[in-house]
């Protein structure tokens, strides 16, 4: 009786889980959505906002120095005047898109001499991978302005809306009037800076005192105010907004620093051989068979870009220190020693781990490299400034017609002649023929010199004088001749001049050019 009990047992069991298995199975479709229903998977991460907390360190008040200064002289520099006589712009910086030309103090560039401007973006880019290959991104850490702005714009958040924590409860809480009232605001200090600094950017095309009146009585041409209010929407943009998305993903020295690094560089770097094995650490217990690194998470909380030093050398890292400053802080709090998190190369970081001891090179062939690169580019520049005058003369050869044939059987040819007279006075120069003696150099409106070699011009102060001369040759030299001429331009007063070389052309030369 008992094994058929038994059997009975298990069948029943058998029963009750195909049931189960029926039930399970009729369920299925409905807990277990199609292909169809699932989303594919995104490209893109989600932002997830960053609000760094202060700190205070030896790292932040360097920064702090840099932004003041760096401000300062963005703000005031339109303000500085030079004194460069009668008719001329008295402000020592000015790019007059008008002129045009720009200004530097003492200095004068004409659109003719661009190459001076070139040679500035190349000494600072020369600059730039020098900084970056001995001390990292100094420059994205404490001058960029980016970084300059995003920190001003954190600091007005401060103190109106409280530090980290506070900041990130506002952002939790529902809508009232406390948070309209802090959010309105600091979005409005952020336009007010961002209207300064797109106004004082075109402070830098306009004088200044005369360009402030304008703007704000309303006589400013609709061109500058367009660009001051593209500078102004930029600013709060990428200041206010964008942030650590600017560094991230829009600017492209992350992705170039990667070549002027090397294992000499100075970076901010976390000491993995002495901070593992990380966890919490109770006051009073042993430090023994684990790191200094208490695992606290305050390096993260206090970077402007929200990463992890611990995780090593970073695209998003800019170098600032700020982590420093609070591991510094938290390692005197637990008695242990300072720079956990430090600025050191990677060579010297291997050689401690080891026990050992390495000293930091800075002279290595591609220091070197960009230090020759850098000295020779500047005194390039310096000797161009130096032998720089102060006028200049450009020909251009008439093309239709190439030439004139004369009554007499003499060749004439025309050409355009412009004159740069740099000097704020009047000038006379004496314009030469060389090269064709027997030539009769004549211009319009002025007539010829007696020998027909030379003619008096006379130059406007600052400006570029345009006179059309003719050059003629007599029959037996212009016909069948192509003769290399050289005009010459003189300042018979201090000696200095310009010269161009051009080609006078005859009936057979002209033939053969157009066959």
């Amino acid at each position: 009786m008992s094994g058929q009990e038994t059997l009975l047992e298990k069948a029943a069991a058998a029963d009750a889980a195909q049931a189960a298995f029926e039930t399970v199975k009729a369920r299925k479709p409905a807990m277990v959505p199609k292909a169809a229903d699932v989303p594919p998977p995104s490209l893109y991460a989600a932002r997830v906002k960053v609000q760094p907390k202060s700190v205070t360190g030896k790292y932040r008040t360097i920064k702090w120095a840099v932004l003041i200064f760096c401000l300062t002289l963005y703000y005031l520099a339109p303000w500085i005047r030079w004194d460069r006589g009668p008719d001329a712009p008295s402000q020592a910086l000015l790019i007059d898109i008008g002129a045009p030309r720009a200004y530097l103090f003492g200095i004068e560039i004409w659109p003719q001499e661009v190459y001076f401007i070139t040679g500035l973006l190349v000494l600072g880019s020369l600059g730039l991978f020098l900084v970056t290959a001995l001390f990292g991104r100094l420059w994205c850490g404490y001058a960029c302005p980016q970084t300059v702005w995003t920190d001003l714009f954190m600091l007005v958040e401060r103190w109106i809306e409280g530090d980290r924590g506070a900041r990130m409860r506002l952002d939790k809480a529902p809508m009232s009037a406390e948070k309209v009232v802090k959010r309105t605001a600091k979005h409005g200090a952020w336009l007010v800076i961002s209207l300064a600094t797109g106004g004082a950017w075109a402070l830098y095309f306009n004088d200044a005192p005369t360009f402030v009146v304008e703007f704000f009585t309303g006589q400013a041409s609709l061109v500058q105010y367009f660009f001051v209010g593209l500078f102004t929407t930029t600013t709060y943009v990428l200041a206010g907004w964008a942030r650590e998305q600017v560094c991230t993903y829009m600017c492209p020295w992350p992705r170039f620093q990667a070549a002027m690094l090397d294992d000499q560089s100075m970076v901010v770097t976390y000491e993995r051989w002495r901070g593992e094995k990380r966890g919490p650490h109770k006051a009073g217990t042993s430090w023994d068979g684990r790191g200094d690194c208490i695992d606290c998470g305050q390096c993260v909380a206090v970077c402007p870009t929200g990463i992890d030093i611990r995780d090593g050398l970073q695209l998003e890292c800019i170098g600032c220190g700020l982590c420093i400053d609070s591991c510094n802080q938290i390692m005197d709090k637990v008695g242990r020693p300072r720079e956990l998190i430090t600025f050191d190369t990677e060579a010297r970081q291997q050689a401690r781990a080891k026990g050992g001891r390495a000293k930091w090179k800075i002279v290595r062939p591609r220091t070197i490299i960009y230090a020759g690169l850098l000295v020779l580019v500047s005194a390039v520049m310096l000797a161009a400034l130096l032998m720089r005058t102060t006028v200049e003369v450009n020909v251009l050869r008439d093309r239709a017609p190439l030439f004139v044939t004369l009554s007499d059987g003499g060749v004439r040819n025309g050409y355009t002649l412009k004159v740069l007279n740099k000097r704020r006075e009047e000038v006379d120069f004496l314009l030469t023929l060389k090269g064709l003696p027997q030539g009769h150099l004549l211009v319009q409106d002025v007539g010829e010199a007696g020998d027909g070699q030379s003619v008096i011009l006379h130059a406007k102060p600052d400006k570029v004088a345009t006179f059309r001369v003719f050059v003629t040759a007599p029959p037996d030299k212009g016909r069948d001749e192509r003769v290399d001429i050289e005009f010459v331009l003189t300042n018979p007063v201090r000696g200095e001049g310009d010269a161009y070389d051009a080609v006078f052309v005859g009936p057979h030369i002209a033939g053969r050019a157009r066959e």
